[in-house]
């Protein structure tokens, strides 16, 4: 694994076509600061550059927190005015990764609350170590989500069961994410990390064109209507077509091999 860039306040790596961005504030649990939300922008416009990387994961430093979300020292400083920038500044990064054209992991590795669920709100997958805990406890500091929570969230599980989770404020076990949808697949602490790049590198050796489109027509689709979503998908199926990673990928079908996709 290689370091790509020094950073303040994140690690940025790359592993093969895997690219990893380490929240790297694990004496304050990952907790968010603007300097960090600033150098996690640069980090995903670098790898949205970079060809060679394929799929990227977000996760936190150290073993006990993937982030707590905003740091609350900041709070008391705000202004109805400077809140509002804000949560404008953590909406705008963190759409950030749901615009992405790659494939984006949250390897979940202890808490995730706040402002770091709703981070991982925004990538495609959320990997969870099994002794995480998730949540979104804003409310019993008198506030509510503001870097997209309240949207993301009922998308993801369901009005009724985000209501729960943003109006009482209670954390949840891995497991009971799993069981309602919020994390995609929970695995034992000692073999975290290597799940993790295991599914990273599934997702990796797929055609990264068809990627691409699939993720936009999901992430566009859903928030249109039926008739609106269908056109969507028939535009992106339209892009997809004519690569050359779907000649090798019914090449590969026909001759019974792997297919090697290009993302040409």
């Amino acid at each position: 694994m290689s370091e790509v860039r020094r950073f303040e306040n994140i690690i940025v790596k790359k592993e093969g076509n895997i690219g990893w961005i380490v929240l790297n504030r694990p004496h304050r649990l990952n907790a968010m600061t603007i300097e960090l939300l600033n150098e996690l922008s640069t980090a995903l416009d670098e790898f949205e550059a970079d060809g060679d990387v394929r799929c990227i994961i977000i996760t936190g430093a150290g073993d006990r927190a993937f982030s707590v979300g905003a740091d609350v020292t900041s709070f008391s400083s705000l202004t109805p005015v400077t809140a509002v920038e804000a949560s404008s500044k953590g909406q705008e990064v963190i759409s950030k990764i749901e615009k992405i054209s790659k494939p984006v992991i949250a390897a979940i590795n202890g808490y995730a609350l706040g402002g770091g669920l709703e981070l991982a709100l925004a990538c495609d997958f959320r990997i969870a170590s099994e002794t995480s805990q998730l949540g979104q406890p804003e409310i019993k500091l008198g506030i509510i989500p503001g870097w997209g929570g309240t949207q993301r969230l009922p998308r993801i599980i369901g009005l009724a069961k985000a209501k729960e989770l943003i109006m009482l404020g209670d954390r949840i076990t891995a497991d009971e994410a799993l069981r309602i949808g919020l994390v995609h697949k929970v695995v034992q602490v000692d073999r975290f990390k290597e799940e993790v790049k295991a599914f990273a590198r599934k997702l990796a050796e797929g055609p990264p064109i068809a990627l691409k489109c699939a993720k936009y027509a999901l992430n566009l689709g859903v928030q249109a209507s039926l008739e609106a979503g269908l056109r969507i998908e028939a535009e992106a199926f339209g892009m997809v077509i004519s690569s050359k990673d779907v000649i090798e990928g019914i090449t590969a079908f026909f001759e019974k091999r792997k297919p090697e996709f290009k993302g040409e």
